[in-house]
């Protein structure tokens, strides 16, 4: 028996699941791929079915809960964001998924997102989003301005893309603790990727790593095949939560992925080098408890007075399911075996 799966990062507007297979097309820097997106996704099928058919995939393998970045910005507006909110209201009572407001075209470098950013909060986005302060919109401290002046402002959560490398990435994340320490936002800041951690002297990485920690800062990491990322136990033992996601799942950016937390946690598992019952278990924590505390997760868990939802998996214990994907589990919800259906 574990907990229900927790997905702290996961893309329900640009997943092409429940339509055609879309074969991925290479880009040569991010405008590219960003216009590569935005021509796949039009001649795509409707976001709101789209979305429902991956949130249907990911429950199917026992997630409970997720964390849905969605795109905005000045062309797109809240178009996106309340698509996905229609699939959310329609899984309301099976999982629950907490938004990020997107910038995924930048802040400053796109006029009027600043606006769009506060506006979705307004209309009911639970976290503000941002992305590479530096090298997407070249304007670190204005950036940073934006989002966690709407954070201050509204009273919501952060969460970062910071694809950054080396000394740039981790001054990046010097910048983000220190916010997150001024506005006492302790638990309440979290970095996706930071794949400057995976990319720095170990020096380095103990100076910000006790830094974030000290900060309440935490970093998600989906363990991406193509790039370093960073080294969980040496986080962790500082103090850092580090929790797991899926990411992108079969839309323009990556043809990967079908939603299991499960596959998921034994790939970080995989590229992390863990071998022990130990380490493996840490892997399936940060597909459930980390990611859990992220989103805030209340009555989550196995413990007296919590609801009973878990999963029971074929397999002799928790390390095991992680290294060979145990793919017979059942899910209990409220205390009764369950199986996904669409809901009405």
């Amino acid at each position: 028996m574990i907990p229900g799966f927790v997905d702290g990062h996961i893309h329900l507007d640009k997943s092409f699941v429940g339509d055609r297979w879309q074969p991925h097309h290479p880009a040569h820097d991010l405008k590219h791929r960003l216009a590569i997106e935005k021509r796949q996704l039009a001649q795509a099928a409707p976001i709101a079915e789209r979305a429902c058919a991956l949130i249907q995939q990911a429950v199917s393998f026992g997630t409970v809960a997720m964390r849905s970045h969605v795109d905005i910005d000045s062309t797109t507006g809240l178009t996106h964001l309340h698509a996905v909110m229609e699939a959310r209201e329609k899984w309301r009572d099976i999982v629950n998924i907490e938004l990020v407001a997107f910038p995924q075209a930048g802040v400053i470098s796109s006029p009027g997102t600043a606006d769009i950013l506060d506006a979705a909060i307004q209309d009911g986005v639970e976290v503000v989003g941002g992305i590479d302060p530096t090298t997407l919109d070249g304007a670190a401290d204005r950036q940073l301005d934006v989002v966690f002046g709407v954070a201050d402002r509204r009273d919501v959560k952060v969460d970062i893309h910071l694809h950054e490398p080396g000394q740039q990435g981790i001054q990046q994340l010097y910048r983000i603790a220190e916010r997150t320490r001024a506005l006492g936002m302790a638990g309440r800041v979290a970095v996706s990727h930071a794949y400057s951690l995976g990319d720095v002297s170990g020096e380095t990485l103990d100076g910000i790593a006790q830094a974030l920690a000290d900060a309440g800062v935490a970093i998600m990491t989906n363990a991406p095949g193509n790039h370093d990322f960073p080294p969980v136990l040496t986080l962790r033992e500082a103090g850092v939560n580090v929790f797991a996601g899926n990411d992108n799942i079969r839309d323009a950016w990556w043809p990967y992925g079908n939603g299991d937390m499960l596959q998921r946690a034994m790939l970080v598992a995989y590229r992390s080098g863990f071998y022990t019952d130990e380490e493996l278990n840490v892997a399936l924590d940060m597909a459930t408890r980390a990611s859990a505390a992220v989103i805030g997760l209340d009555d989550y868990g196995l413990a007296p007075g919590h609801e009973a939802t878990f999963l029971v998996l074929d397999a002799p214990n928790a390390a095991a399911a992680v290294a060979e994907v145990t793919p017979r589990r059942e899910i209990v919800r409220k205390g009764r075996f369950w199986t996904p259906e669409t809901p009405a």
